[in-house]
């Protein structure tokens, strides 16, 4: 074993892939991380380095000017970058959701207008399910599309957006009544529209508006907004599809590798608070010799090596089987669960390892230990997950008769 969470069965291309974003990772990522966090400051430069990868197009087909690859190869990706600075792999996922929803259910036009220039990185992605009055409850959103003439008119208040800022298409779920009979349930009255603005913040086109940077505990450098609609005017062919309705089943597809995704962000966050805590204890001397050869120290390195390993096994798990055209909600739900409770709790041993030195922040785990958390609410909750796991448990074990 070289390091952790390796992976079998990989081709020849997506190791290639790995090692390069890898590269990338220590060389441009890890030297100005921390201080860019402390800044709470885009890393522009980072990005563009990333778009000149081709990771803004990993998972766009190759007839759109992506790559085409598969969904563990964007997670494993997203590991690497995770490992790097968590707030970088935040901009990707964003951007890459809407481009799969795109990809999965856009009509022929939308995928051709978008796709290549999302591959390119020109155009940036952000979708929007939350609500200041919302949280998990998404058959409660009170956003609303009317139609209006040859448009429909929006209007609402949207809220946590990842790339709120610095995107320039955001997919937008909100409630769309027209056509759908009184009493309908909730989802099946909901629509994804996608929405053009310019990046920045303050009126970035006609009714639409984003006022600012949410200020965080951690999860920096990327900006997270709100999204205010008022006589927003959106064209007929901007609903995902072509077809009101379905919005609720789409943001859940794209939730659903979003999850895939978070799970491989605790894998990397993990992953890097574990090399800095076994690098540390072999640093940091007492009583005498190295405090790596305390076994209380051996003991909490032991378990975070084999938490990094089941979340990592899990998370590749959830990958490979969506992959495969199969259903599975019941793992990314598990990997997302796993992987975010053991990112934390490896974060707080390797924090624990570092001692006083760990609550400064002058030391890198002070940074992981505030960024940590955001994984645990992330894509739905862990109450959220137990609840996706449970109800997909009782349909695989149900009683006959």
């Amino acid at each position: 074993m070289t390091r952790l969470a390796q992976t079998e069965g990989l081709t020849d291309i997506q190791r290639e892939i790995l090692s390069t974003v890898r590269d990338f990772v220590d060389k441009e990522i890890l030297p100005v991380a921390t201080e860019l966090e402390h800044r709470d400051e885009y890393p522009s430069q980072i990005v563009e380095g990333l778009k000149e990868l081709g990771v803004f197009g990993l998972m766009i087909p190759e007839e759109y000017g992506g790559l085409g690859e598969s969904l563990l190869t964007y997670a494993l990706t997203v590991e690497e970058i995770a490992r790097g600075w968590m707030s970088v792999s935040g901009i990707i996922n964003t951007h890459f959701i809407v481009a799969y929803m795109l990809k999965q259910h856009g009509t022929q036009e939308q995928k051709d207008y978008f796709l290549p220039k999302m591959a390119a990185g020109e155009i940036r992605g952000a979708f929007s399910m939350s609500e200041p009055a919302l949280g998990s409850d998404v058959s409660a959103i009170s956003s609303k599309g009317v139609w209006d003439g040859n448009d429909y008119v929006l209007n609402g208040q949207k809220m946590w957006l990842t790339n709120g800022g610095s995107s320039t298409l955001v997919a937008v779920l909100c409630r769309t009544d027209e056509g759908h009979p009184e009493g309908t349930a909730p989802h099946k009255s909901m629509t994804t529209f996608l929405v053009e603005k310019e990046a920045g913040f303050g009126e970035v086109r006609p009714g639409l508006t984003i006022p600012g940077k949410i200020d965080k505990m951690g999860y920096k450098g990327v900006d997270t907004t709100e999204l205010i609609m008022d006589g927003l005017r959106i064209p007929a062919d901007r609903v995902l599809g072509g077809t009101t309705g379905r919005g609720f089943y789409h943001m859940m597809d794209g939730v659903e590798v979003g999850r895939v995704n978070v799970a491989a962000r605790g894998c990397g966050v993990a992953q890097r608070a574990f090399e800095l805590g076994v690098s540390y204890a072999q640093q940091r001397h007492t009583f005498g010799k190295p405090i790596a050869q305390h076994q209380a120290i051996q003991f909490k390195l032991a378990e975070m090596a084999t938490k990094i390993e089941a979340a990592h096994a899990m998370m590749v798990n959830a990958a490979r089987k969506k992959d495969s055209g199969q259903r599975n909600d019941l793992e990314a739900g598990m990997a997302k669960y796993l992987a975010s409770e053991y990112c934390k709790e490896v974060v707080e041993d390797a924090f624990r390892i570092h001692g006083g030195y760990g609550f400064s922040k002058e030391y890198e785990i002070e940074r992981l230990y505030r960024e940590a958390p955001m994984l645990l609410i992330g894509e739905g909750t862990a109450e959220i997950q137990k609840m996706i796991i449970g109800r997909r448990l009782l349909e695989e074990y149900r009683i006959q008769g």
